[in-house]
């Protein structure tokens, strides 16, 4: 045991040795240490402990702010996907409305076009009624100036006045010729 103390004693006395070389004081080493001691535990108390509560409020603000950005993010997705949602809707129901309206006009234009088909086919009717009255109308006049002619026309040929027999049997015969030609 000598053997191992032997060293240990000479480095303890060449400590002093150089602590007495140094002015370093034992005493004065403690003292300092417990300076040391209470000025941390002073900074501690009043500095590392309000700055650690500080920083502690920031990280929960942070994580509270990317929670947040997390959510908003999402429900930004959300109404994103929503307002496509809707817009596609509004897209297929506006696609809806117009193939209605196109169908509506082309039952509208069909409408209209046998409406105006019915009315020509009215006018034409009336058209076709209209000009067979006026033949007829004509054909009674041309009748009626034909047999006073031809009744003027016997009676100067045969220069006697003509009864109301022979005007009518002329007439009936008159007629008949100009129906035999008009068929």
């Amino acid at each position: 045991m000598s053997i191992s103390c032997l060293p240990l004693a000479n480095i303890i006395d060449n400590l002093q040795d150089a602590g007495t070389l140094t002015g370093w004081n034992t005493q004065q080493f403690l003292s300092q240490c417990v300076a040391v001691t209470v000025l941390f535990t002073v900074l501690y108390i009043f500095g590392w402990k309000p700055v650690r509560s500080i920083l502690e409020q920031r990280r929960a603000t942070i994580e509270e702010s990317m929670a947040n950005a997390d959510k908003i993010k999402r429900e930004l997705a959300d109404a994103e996907a929503s307002r496509l949602a809707i817009i596609q809707k509004a897209n297929e129901k506006a696609a809806e409305i117009v193939a209605e309206a196109e169908k509506a006009a082309i039952i509208r234009g069909e409408q209209k076009t046998q409406e105006a088909t019915r009315q020509a086919e009215e006018i034409v009717k009336k058209a076709h009624e209209a000009a067979l009255l006026d033949k007829q109308r004509l054909l009674s006049e041309l009748k009626r100036e034909v047999g006073a002619l031809v009744i003027q026309t016997t009676q100067k040929v045969t220069g006697k006045v003509l009864t109301l027999d022979d005007q009518n049997r002329l007439n009936a015969e008159t007629q008949q010729q100009i129906d035999a030609s008009n068929n």
